[in-house]
């Protein structure tokens, strides 16, 4: 082992066993020079490379000090169960850690603050972003892949853009993103919906509307469909593939949160697709925060210089202070160290929901898979505003899954359920409060 890798490991050990806690001074490179035995350029060769991984930070004149890596407090508990908000819990993000990037982006980048953006996204995160995508089974080139201020952003473009079919209609799951439904309906772009179940589609179904529908695109959520939290299998992804390259249809596949996967044998279509039929939407919002605003969208060749000039009318670019940051924080290590701290907690989130719903709601129908977020499917008698209106006195927060829906798309009768805010204690106690309101019984249709 060369000399620098042992004032680095040993650097290392003493930070990550607390024994140099966060902004303490670490040791004078002339106090490592002489514990060591060794130069000034070996002493810093182990220092910056502790810089580079963002453990250690430099104050001119003074030396270098421990980054700050605690997260944030956990808010006071307020005995509110809240199963109704989609959003990330705040306190689990290391928030100093990104700070760090945030402030070394303003730094590196300050020449291109003041410029318009570029076409694609920052080159240096474009690297990144492609080392990362692989790590989704999504294999594409740095001129494929486009970073948008937000999947949303994305979304926007490609409704509107032309596509080398050359038609006009959008298909939907139902329910499906609200936000985008929203988007459809309040600029008059022709859509149609096509029911999502936790069985996944009829596929029959499709097919008869990809061959009758004038699609351009199909928009989808093949894995942890929101609102549902299903996930299509590998059988119905390959049909849905085949049927789009024998009908001319493409597909938006929205992989909001492919960080959550557990299984290896669980690709997204586009890591199945041969003909350059699926446009993949990569988000942070979720894994992240969503004030990040970036997102990430994987091309075919022929369609890069069409949405690149839709891109340039409404979204210039984003944030170059946030690309800078991302693109730091993914190339030091600390997203995949975050991403795999975050993931535990909101597993063990899934698993406590899939057996309190099994202990105290074994007669409802659940879906056996589930990621933060999962439904359940009520008997048709029951007075869901009246149950959730019930519940919410007890401080037990639920939604209405109404605005999941396009005007006057059938309704089946579903509860969403969302873990991210709920600590993993309060889960058991919220899903039993809902298990005794619906067998009381009090909240029928007369």
């Amino acid at each position: 082992m060369l000399k620098y890798e042992i004032i680095y490991n040993d650097l290392l050990q003493l930070i990550q066993s607390g024994q140099m806690p966060s902004g303490s001074k670490v040791p004078s490179i002339r106090s490592l020079k002489q514990q060591y035995t060794c130069s000034t350029s070996t002493v810093q060769t182990a220092l910056f490379k502790l810089e580079e991984q963002h453990l250690i930070y430099a104050v001119p004149k003074s030396g270098f000090y421990v980054v700050d890596h605690e997260m944030l407090p956990k808010p006071a508990d307020q005995n509110i169960i809240d199963f109704a908000t989609a959003s990330p819990t705040w306190h689990h993000f290391p928030y100093r850690d990104f700070q760090h990037c945030m402030n070394k982006s303003i730094d590196i980048y300050q020449e291109d603050l003041f410029q318009y953006g570029t076409s694609h996204g920052l080159p240096s995160l474009l690297k990144e972003a492609q080392k990362l995508l692989e790590s989704y089974q999504v294999f594409a080139g740095t001129n494929q892949i486009f970073v948008t201020s937000g999947v949303q952003r994305a979304l926007s473009i490609l409704s509107v853009m032309p596509f080398p079919n050359g038609r006009s209609r959008i298909l939907v799951e139902q329910p499906g993103y609200h936000l985008y439904l929203g988007y459809l309906e309040a600029h008059s772009i022709p859509v149609a919906g096509i029911q999502r179940t936790a069985e996944g589609i009829d596929l029959n179904r499709l097919e008869h509307m990809f061959q009758q529908g004038d699609i351009k695109f199909f928009y989808c959520m093949p894995r942890f469909h929101n609102p549902l939290g299903t996930s299509l299998s590998k059988k119905q992804k390959a049909t849905i593939l085949k049927l789009a390259h024998q009908y001319d249809v493409y597909i938006v596949e929205d992989d909001y949160i492919a960080d959550f996967e557990e299984s290896t044998k669980n690709d997204p279509l586009y890591a199945m697709d041969i003909h350059d039929r699926v446009i993949y939407l990569k988000s942070f919002s979720k894994i992240m925060f969503p004030g990040l605003r970036i997102g990430l969208t994987v091309l075919p060749d022929s369609m890069t210089t069409s949405f690149q000039r839709f891109k340039r009318i409404s979204d210039i670019d984003s944030s170059m202070i946030s690309q800078g940051a991302l693109e730091l924080y993914i190339k030091s290590g600390m997203f995949l160290r975050y991403r795999d701290q975050v993931k535990k907690a909101y597993i063990e989130r899934a698993l406590e929901l899939q057996k309190a719903l099994q202990k105290h709601l074994p007669d409802y129908r659940v879906p056996s898979v589930m990621a933060m977020h999962t439904h359940l499917t009520l008997p048709k008698h029951v007075n869901l505003p009246s149950l959730i209106r019930a519940l919410a006195e007890k401080k037990v927060l639920l939604e209405m899954m109404d605005e999941h829906y396009l005007k006057d798309f059938y309704q089946e009768k579903l509860l969403k359920i969302n873990v991210s805010k709920v600590e993993k204690h309060q889960i058991e106690k919220g899903i039993e409060m809902i298990a005794e309101e619906l067998h009381l019984g009090r909240h029928r249709f007369v």
